[in-house]
């Protein structure tokens, strides 16, 4: 049976996959570092037809059309997309493999006639992928590196033992060659690959190595190149088959101790941890009860997960008894092995297990942290972030005191540049025993803050006779006083 290899290319993989929830008829642009630099990523049609490019610099971008819209790019997404794509490419042969990071590869000797046969089959392709909302090209060829040419330089299908015909005008880059061996073809006068074939293969041998020549061969047919399906994600799991069923939470848990014994030894071997474990405990009658424990941290040590899961065990219902346990880590992440010493065995993980612990009452996600902020605007100088995809960050970055409370600024009624003697906050009459300041904090002119639209702020730390201790501002554009803070 004649081999059959289609190349699916998706030259804007990336913002496709960014503008699927968002809709934009703007030049848009996805941007990413690279090498202390911002670049242009990937770019949707409009911002191609302006003449801007992947890898051109975000400043002479947004130079030449200020009114270009980007965002950050997130190749992990973008990998992981790539992977879901090549699950939903089965649906046409069970041998799809990844090419690069912005292709499949398809071998389907064999299936097209459960579509109707070739042109059908691509033709179903290519309205599925349109209909996602997604830009890609397909070459169809004899040979992996033949569909990867036409794919990208010319597509369209090379019929049965015509794949030279077909890729022979395509340029030399058609052929999977590095960047430099295709400018010094170039640069000899060899532009397209039939330029190529022509060429006595000693001589090219000589001149450039085996790489033209294997390209060549793959292209054609003449040397083999598989297609390699993706590997299967591992699955973390393991089970528990009773001979006679348990009802006691202790017996479960004593079951757990053995699953979680198997599954960490996994877990080690390939040096990940679970965030997320899934008990599922089968009862006689075939129903089940499921324990989700969500871990604030990967965690792959059986003695520190075990107790974890007692609470949840406590409020299974056992019915007339369980015969089957089985536990799944369902999400899992890289946990690189730990160097310790003599001097320290780790760092202390008693707060992450009291996240965990609260988070299986409250939720993980109702538990939260804040995090210093590099910005000298007080309502700016923090974030909050998720207490379990966070680490603790280390001491806020300013100068100067601050109050233990924020809150919204509150005017008061008072005149002139420094503090007040007297005044009435929140139906308290104050007077001012010592006033330090003031300290002037300008806005940040490159963001829009309605908050900060009365320009500089002169802050002033007042202690008042009553005993409290207030952070109040003064606005000289706009003269008014406020208060916004409360030192402890």
């Amino acid at each position: 049976m004649q081999k059959r290899v289609v190349s699916l290319w998706f030259p804007r993989l990336a913002s496709d996959r960014f503008l699927r929830a968002r809709t934009m008829d703007a030049p848009f642009a996805l941007t990413l570092r690279e090498n202390n630099t911002e670049r242009l990523y990937c770019l949707n049609m409009k911002a191609e037809e302006l003449g801007l490019r992947r890898g051109m610099g975000f400043s002479d971008a947004r130079a030449l059309f200020p009114d270009l819209q980007t965002c950050p790019a997130d190749p992990r997404a973008d990998s992981q997309f790539l992977r879901a794509l090549a699950r939903w490419a089965a649906r046409y042969c069970p041998w799809v493999g990844q090419e690069g990071t912005d292709g499949l590869v398809l071998n389907i000797t064999g299936s097209a006639h459960l579509f109707g046969g070739e042109a059908a089959l691509l033709a179903d392709m290519r309205a599925r992928l349109s209909r996602a909302g997604l830009t890609a090209r397909l070459g169809l060829a004899d040979t992996r590196g033949g569909a990867w040419a036409l794919a990208r330089f010319g597509e369209g299908v090379a019929l049965p033992d015509k794949t030279l015909e077909k890729i022979a005008p395509l340029p030399v880059a058609g052929l999977r060659l590095s960047g430099s061996v295709c400018d010094t073809l170039q640069r000899l006068g060899i532009n397209s690959i039939a330029d190529l074939h022509a060429l006595p293969r000693a001589t090219l041998t000589r001149r450039f190595g085996r790489e033209p020549l294997l390209r060549l061969d793959q292209a054609l047919g003449d040397q083999p190149e598989d297609v390699s399906p993706l590997p299967d994600p591992p699955r973390y799991s393991a089970r528990l088959s009773l001979p006679d069923p348990i009802g006691l939470a202790s017996d479960v848990m004593a079951g757990l101790e053995r699953l979680l014994g198997q599954l960490c030894a996994r877990l080690t071997d390939r040096e990940q941890g679970a965030r997320t474990l899934q008990l599922t405990l089968r009862r006689v009658d075939q129903a089940s009860q499921q324990v989700e424990l969500r871990l604030a941290r990967p965690l792959r040590d059986p003695a520190r997960i075990l107790p974890l899961f007692q609470k949840g065990v406590e409020t299974v219902d056992a019915g007339f008894g369980i015969d089957q346990l089985r536990l799944e880590a369902t999400l899992v992440e890289d946990q690189p092995l730990r160097q310790i010493s003599h001097a320290s065995s780790g760092p202390d993980d008693k707060l992450d297990d009291l996240i965990t612990r609260l988070g299986s009452r409250i939720g993980l996600d109702n538990i939260i942290r804040f995090l210093p902020a590099d910005s000298h605007i007080p309502e700016r100088s923090y974030i909050t972030a998720s207490a379990a995809y966070s680490a603790p960050g280390g001491a806020w970055p300013v100068l100067h005191h601050r109050p233990l409370r924020l809150f919204p600024p509150e005017q008061i009624a008072a005149s002139g540049r420094t503090p007040p003697r007297g005044f009435r906050w929140r139906r308290m009459a104050l007077s001012t025993a010592r006033a330090t300041g003031p300290e002037r904090i300008a806005p940040e002119w490159w963001l829009e803050d309605e908050a900060w639209r009365t320009g500089l702020r002169d802050y002033w730390m007042v202690e008042t006779r009553q005993g409290r201790r207030l952070w109040l501002f003064h606005t000289p554009q706009n003269p008014g006083w406020y208060v916004q803070g409360e030192f402890a």
